[in-house]
């Protein structure tokens, strides 16, 4: 064989065993078992501008979170400080091996690694072992065929959710937030390179607990990058000068109610988008707790605020704070309890849609029975004839039974449930207890009555999702009826200090004094808040006036500068006063006042009604009152005596056995009585 022969069979020999070397390790890296790249993140409530609301930890107490937008200048400076090379090299950076090599032989230890980001990732999700050759081979492995699946930045994804930043943070945003309290989608160079130096050592480098091995991990990787072009000489001078943190912050933790709620209701969703204002929340939250605590130990309070325009819920307060030792855990927007006097614009503007009522009406404020119900006032005081414009004002319970015993209890509930709301009874059907609060809702639904009443009688459903605007409830009141109830409650004095007329508001309180309401709107937003116990104790000498009115018209000064104007009457709104109205409108009477007695008829007071008397024959005395003279007195249909003009005088005797007296007045009004004579 020629030397030029033995060559090329010795370049082929060498060929074909660097192809059975290359076909052997890529069928060892394609056979590369690896482990799961889709670890659980955190569970994200998000406001209406994307800010975090809430942050719920993974099962194993982890603060885990999906990266997100990252600073540049993070990300240029994290690539030129662990691996400069890492969109070029394969998963391994055999020149950094080395490299890492040969300062280890010259120098007897480790001077620097020689692992990439990818071999960094795959000891992260695999959490395996990183001093022993074994370890090293295996991530090397894991790293080349983590390289082959995924693409540059689906690894560099997976290195900022799992990279280690001290305690139980994993990834960048968890560790932008937790030590700078902001999103890392802008970092200052001090920053940034303080979390680029952190996932080395992370709890040897924490600046809470070791803040001067955090120093000078931080100003090592400023110096180095600096010297590499990602950071200029001044601007490395000014970010060393940076303080480190003192302290984690803590993860927000607002709206914690709804939050749970929303979780709870899509447990597999990993993002929630609300409508809510973290802003907004971030000031009534405290507002809430210290109102709670100057109306006294134990109570606790709910507040909600949505814009009844949109249907938008910007703020929702399920206790005045959610570890607090007045049962915090429990929502109370939510919660079923008794409204007391809120329902009472709805019944007003029920009645002034059924043509019973119109805010001119006088309406009669005195004692008054219903079967075996006699209602009364709260302050127990009588006030005759007022306006249904003042008996709202002053919420007279008399004159709102008497609208309810017209109406009917069960329109009222109807009313309610075309507004979404589910009215717990206290029996089997709804009684006239119902018009003072007889009945369990909620915050929520009283918040979207009012909204809807404040949107003009028809309105959105409040939402507290993004995704749910654009639904409408039914009308439950006229445009009208909607108007002239909010021209009413706007005339209701505010409470000290506040400005007058500028809020449409109604307070309530609960039998027992249980609970205390309030609820109010403008031309743009509704508040609704409640103050009380939990666990339903009773509250002497709360009052909704007292407690709740002032900490509605506080939200209003949270919520924003001015008060939006109501809108204008609408052109069929009847503004006369009550001497102009339609004869029926001027004076409340029931449809079936045609055949009621009228408070001026004769009565028959002796004898009295079911009497049984022994005469011998004599003349009867008979007794009366009211009527106008003269009387007529009929016995079994055939008259006695006519033209009487006294109150008590004497007829004939009408004979043994059962009689029917009759009195009968100059106006035709008569009075009946059946008696026995022995």
């Amino acid at each position: 064989m020629s030397r030029l022969a033995g060559l090329l069979l010795g370049l082929a020999i060498g060929l074909f065993l660097t192809a059975l070397a290359r076909d052997g390790f890529d069928a060892w890296v394609d056979g590369t078992v690896l482990p799961p790249v889709l670890a659980e993140t955190s569970v994200e409530i998000r406001d209406r501008n994307g800010e975090l609301l809430r942050v719920y930890p993974v099962d194993d107490g982890i603060w885990r979170l999906r990266p997100g937008d990252v600073d540049p200048g993070f990300l240029a400076m994290l690539m030129r400080y662990e691996d400069k090379r890492f969109h070029s090299h394969p998963g391994v950076d055999l020149l950094a091996l080395m490299r890492a090599a040969g300062q280890a032989l010259r120098n007897g230890k480790t001077v620097s690694g020689g692992s990439t980001l990818t071999m960094q990732v795959a000891r992260l999700i695999e959490d395996g072992p990183t001093g022993r050759w074994s370890g090293k081979l295996r991530q090397m492995r894991v790293a080349l065929a983590l390289e082959r699946q995924l693409s540059k930045s689906e690894i560099l994804s997976l290195y900022l959710t799992h990279a280690p930043y001290g305690a139980n943070l994993e990834g960048i945003r968890a560790a932008s937030l937790a030590w700078f309290g902001k999103e890392p989608r802008r970092l200052t160079p001090a920053e940034a390179a303080l979390l680029v130096a952190l996932p080395q050592s992370p709890e040897a480098r924490r600046p809470d607990r070791h803040p001067v091995a955090a120093l000078a991990a931080r100003d090592r990787v400023l110096h180095r990058v600096a010297g590499q072009g990602v950071l200029g000489t001044p601007e490395m001078q000014a970010a060393l000068t940076d303080k480190l943190p003192a302290r984690m912050r803590l993860f927000p933790r607002l709206a914690p109610h709804l939050a749970d709620r929303v979780r709870a209701v899509e447990p597999g969703l990993a993002e929630h988008d609300l409508t809510l204002d973290r802003d907004l929340q971030a000031r009534l939250e405290p507002l809430l707790l210290s109102a709670a605590r100057r109306a006294g130990p134990h109570l606790s309070a709910a507040m909600i605020v949505a814009d009844h325009q949109s249907g938008e819920i910007l703020a929702s307060i399920g206790s005045a704070g959610y570890k607090d030792d007045r049962q915090g855990f429990v929502d109370m927007t939510t919660a079923l309890r008794s409204p007391g006097s809120t329902l009472k614009p709805l019944i007003y503007g029920l009645a002034f849609d059924q043509g019973l009522a119109h805010p001119e009406t006088l309406i009669h404020d005195g004692p008054v029975m219903f079967g075996r119900y006699a209602p009364r006032n709260f302050d127990g005081i009588y006030r005759g004839d007022v306006r249904v414009r003042e008996a709202l004002q002053m919420s007279l319970n008399i004159p709102v039974v008497r609208l309810t015993h017209e109406l009917g209890p069960g329109r009222i509930l109807e009313a309610l449930r075309r507004t979404g709301a589910a009215p717990r009874l206290q029996g089997s059907s709804p009684g006239l207890a119902v018009a003072l609060g007889g009945i369990g809702l909620s915050l929520n639904d009283l918040a979207q009555l009012y909204a809807s009443i404040a949107a003009g009688g028809a309105g959105p459903v409040l939402h507290h999702r993004l995704s749910e605007s654009g639904n409408e409830l039914p009308r439950v009141i006229s445009a009208v009826s909607a108007w002239q109830i909010g021209d009413i409650l706007a005339g209701l004095a505010p409470p000290p200090g506040a400005p007058a007329g500028v809020l449409a508001y109604k307070t309530g309180t609960s039998y027992g004094h249980r609970d205390t309401w309030a609820i109010g709107y403008d031309g743009r937003h509704v508040i609704g808040v409640w103050i009380g116990r939990a666990d339903g104790t009773p509250v002497p000498g709360a009052f909704g006036g007292a407690l709740a009115a002032p900490l509605l018209f506080e939200a209003f000064g949270f919520l924003k500068p001015a008060f939006d104007a109501r809108p204008a009457p609408p052109p069929s709104a009847l503004i006369v006063g009550a001497a102009q109205l339609p004869p029926p409108l001027q004076r409340f009477r029931p449809r079936s006042a045609a055949f009621d007695i009228p408070a001026d008829a004769p009565q028959l007071l002796f004898p009295p009604d079911g009497a049984r008397l022994t005469t011998d024959g004599a003349r009867l005395t008979v007794k009366l009152r009211g009527g106008v003279a003269p009387y007529a007195v009929l016995s079994n249909e055939r008259p006695l005596v006519t033209g009487m003009r006294n109150r008590e005088f004497e007829i004939p005797n009408p004979g043994k056995g059962y009689t029917a007296l009759v009195v009968v007045d100059a106006k035709g009004h008569s009075d009946r009585i059946s008696i026995r004579i022995d």
